[in-house]
């Protein structure tokens, strides 16, 4: 993102489109009076806000085509509010996805917090490539099921959603940089009262902050050492662990070691719960390599995002999440809000609670072939 004096919000939708009862007011129109109304407002006597809409971009210089100009706006922006009424855009060719689509698309990929979507009434579908472009947008809005409130009809409703939208954008954005910057010198503070800490008490100390911010979901129930978290529909019983150093020292590595094995030895949480989901909390970061000989096997699901690893098997079933940088209580809180956001975002939670119910059979039957031998 671009470096300004100023909080930069760039507005993404359809420009000719219209968006009035009479068919005369334009989208384009309505982003033009949006930027005059959002540029005027004040925080604390001062102009902070600085919008970015296509119609009133400056020419680009001679490296730049109408399209890389869009995709820049898109990277230097700190808030990117998407009014889509399902229109695609324009493509260069005929198996391209539009300019539309690609701006909301490079605003998920760069900085998945800065986007906000508004729900506009779609315009019809369209037929040939139009149409073609315009539903794979479409599939791609409700793939990504982002939360963006009710459909918005009117002008005034249209603008009154984007000021909540970057209300919610600025006081959010702002609360996540203070978590974000908060440990970033772990040379001091609670991070350094962490570091002197031995492997077990520092182990310890990993455990409890992630179970204690696990217990303060909605919804959640401490169970012994563990957690029964609502995901997905499912209560799902979450296990924690944590690995007090960097994971190639050994003898950090193996406080933990393949926690999954023992799951069948969790019977009172599986009378309540589905699951186990593992979340493993690195005092250092993880990496894919090592996520996938902590499972034992390569073949499976492996994510890397902001919050660490997530690793499923479509076998066993087993899941468990690295959360890295876990240095200090709020470092670690973070990864594990992270982890949370991604889940509901990506909508990788349903998937989640479908394999957390599966394993939750496996292991039973395990148990209880245990019990009988």
């Amino acid at each position: 993102m671009g470096s300004s004096a100023k909080i930069r919000v760039m507005l993404s939708s359809r420009c000719n489109d219209p968006f009035s009862d009479d068919g005369k007011t334009t989208l384009s129109d309505i982003r033009r009076e949006l930027k005059k109304e959002i540029e005027s407002q004040k925080i604390l006597g001062r102009s902070v806000f600085e919008v970015w809409i296509n119609e009133d971009a400056p020419p680009a210089d001679a490296t730049h085509d109408s399209w890389e100009a869009c995709m820049q706006a898109v990277r230097d922006c700190d808030v990117l509010i998407v009014p889509s009424n399902g229109n695609a855009g324009w493509a260069k060719t005929g198996g391209d996805i539009g300019i539309c689509h690609a701006e909301y698309t490079e605003g998920l990929a760069l900085a998945r917090g800065k986007v906000r979507l508004i729900a506009l009434p779609w315009v019809a579908l369209g037929t040939g490539d139009q149409g073609a472009r315009n539903q794979r947008f479409r599939d791609e809005l409700n793939r990504q099921t982002a939360f963006r409130g009710g459909e918005v009809k009117s002008i005034d409703d249209l603008k009154k959603r984007v000021f909540e939208a970057l209300a919610d954008a600025v006081v959010v954005l702002t609360q996540r940089g203070v978590k974000s910057s908060a440990s970033s010198r772990f040379g001091m503070g609670q991070a350094l009262d962490w570091t002197r800490l031995d492997f077990g008490a520092r182990k310890r100390e990993m455990e409890n902050v992630v179970r204690n911010a696990l217990a303060m979901q909605p919804g959640a129930k401490a169970l012994g050492d563990d957690v029964v978290l609502p995901l997905g529909g499912q209560n799902i019983g979450v296990v924690v662990h944590a690995i007090p150093a960097a994971f190639t020292v050994a003898a950090a590595r193996e406080m933990v070691g393949r926690p999954f094995l023992r799951d069948h030895e969790r019977t009172s949480l599986l009378a309540k719960a589905q699951g186990p989901l593992h979340l493993i909390a690195c005092h250092r970061t993880a990496t894919e390599t090592q996520a996938r000989a902590l499972l034992g096997f390569p073949d499976a699901i492996v994510v890397s995002d902001l919050f660490g690893v997530y690793v499923a098997d479509e076998v066993q079933k087993v899941q468990f999440a690295f959360l890295v940088n876990c240095r200090d209580d709020a470092q670690t809180r973070h990864a594990l809000q992270r982890f949370l956001e991604w889940l509901d975002q990506s909508a990788e939670v349903q998937r989640l609670a479908t394999r957390a119910q599966s394993r939750a059979k496996i292991v039973r039957v395990i148990a209880a072939e245990n019990k009988n031998t």
